[in-house]
């Protein structure tokens, strides 16, 4: 019995922020797969090692984690203005489907740095040394992010000295601007999609909960941690190693979804596992972060914990930290008044893995809140680079 070879794809693997991902120029695809559809599902859950029943991702290059099962094409932009299409797939780790619903915000870091790598940014506009600003065109959400990505003798520089808390090694600085993040592409209207800035939301099984549901950066639920039991203290094995609490969470994200529009039925929720994002907030104080570094309750506004493919994440979304910023700005939210309340352009949170300051522009137009832009700092590193293999018969 004959047995196909494996087909060889040029292939970039890199974190970005505090997730990590391969990279694809689309023109390198095999033909079948440059187009959207089952081809490319099955070559980006097989790159993974998706869907996997051991959640180890052993055979292929995922970390069966959220932060590791990622994917992402980018090419040169069909948008005016831009450099780069930047489209990201979300890979389930036990569940044959990829998630194209929404955007990983630390993956943007990534991407424009990738541009530049990958010859998609043109070279006149690549400094010698200084500051390159990649353009993006977020295809999953229809968004604009400009990465101002640092530049050394004609190329990334990647190496420096700035530290993001969830990332062992410093590295060099990148700085993202998400323009005008809400009103979330096909799923679009307005911030706040049920049009109040809090709700009562009622979560079958659980009851009813007071919940800001927001679309910035990416569809966001959030709750207040005392009412469902929490501190807004806990680390990855305090929930993740809970069954029950983890579907209590699905519960709450249903609920949310539904509640937003993003779903017609709960069993759509299944095959819509990236969006929306479930997060909770408590004000601030102490506790030990993952690292074991200490973090006080001054050090931080506010504490937020969120889920990310049903699993309480290591750190933050960069996605969803334009939420927890956008939503801070925004007197009245239930992000905003665990970080004190009032009007505020920048706030600084406590997650599992330290702290994470994100600014937001936030105005009020004709009685709607709109966010012109959201900023925050990630840095972004090439961890290997050459071809990844398939077996032949993937697609």
């Amino acid at each position: 019995m004959s047995h196909p070879a494996q087909i060889r794809i040029p292939a970039t693997y890199m974190r970005g922020g505090t997730s990590k991902g391969v990279f694809f120029r689309l023109q390198d695809l095999p033909a079948p797969c440059q187009q959207p559809g089952a081809a490319r599902d099955a070559l980006f859950m097989r790159v993974i090692g998706s869907p996997d029943p051991y959640s180890a991702h052993i055979d292929g290059m995922g970390g069966a984690t959220s932060s590791t099962s990622k994917c992402v094409i980018l090419s040169p932009s069909s948008v005016p203005g831009h450099d780069v299409d930047y489209l990201y797939g979300q890979v389930s780790i036990d569940k044959p489907f990829v998630d194209w619903s929404g955007n990983c915000g630390n993956l943007s870091t990534a991407a424009g740095a990738f541009a530049i790598h990958a010859g998609l940014v043109a070279p006149e506009r690549v400094p010698q040394d200084g500051v390159c600003t990649v353009r993006i065109w977020q295809a999953n959400i229809q968004k604009t992010i400009i990465a101002h990505v640092p530049v050394s003798h004609g190329q990334v520089q990647e190496t420096g000295d700035f530290e993001l808390d969830g990332v062992t090694f410093p590295a060099a600085e990148i700085v993202l601007a998400f323009l005008e993040p809400s009103d979330e592409g096909d799923d679009g209207g307005a911030m706040f999609p049920t049009g109040n800035l809090v709700d009562q939301l009622d979560v079958p099984g659980i009851g009813t909960l007071p919940a800001t549901m927001i679309s910035a950066g990416i569809p966001t639920v959030f709750v207040n941690a005392a009412d469902i039991g929490y501190s807004g203290t806990e680390l990855r094995e305090h929930i993740n190693g809970d069954a029950a609490a983890l579907q209590r969470f699905e519960a709450i994200r249903v609920a949310g979804a539904l509640r937003m529009g993003l779903i017609k039925t709960a069993e759509e929720a299944a095959t819509r596992q990236h969006t929306p994002k479930i997060a909770f907030v408590a004000p601030p104080r102490d506790y030990t972060a993952s690292s074991g570094k200490a973090i006080a309750a001054g050090d931080v506004d506010l504490l937020v914990r969120a889920l990310s493919m049903g699993k309480l994440h290591h750190a933050m979304m960069g996605t969803c930290a334009v939420a927890i910023g956008t939503a801070a700005a925004i007197p009245g939210t239930l992000v905003n008044l665990a970080a004190g309340g009032g009007a505020r352009d920048a706030v600084r949170f406590g997650h599992p893995s330290g702290t994470l300051r994100v600014g937001a522009e936030a105005v009020q137009e004709n009685g709607q809140w709109k966010v012109t832009k959201a900023i925050m700092s990630r840095s972004a590193r090439i961890l290997m680079e050459g071809w990844v293999l398939v077996p032949g018969d993937t697609f």
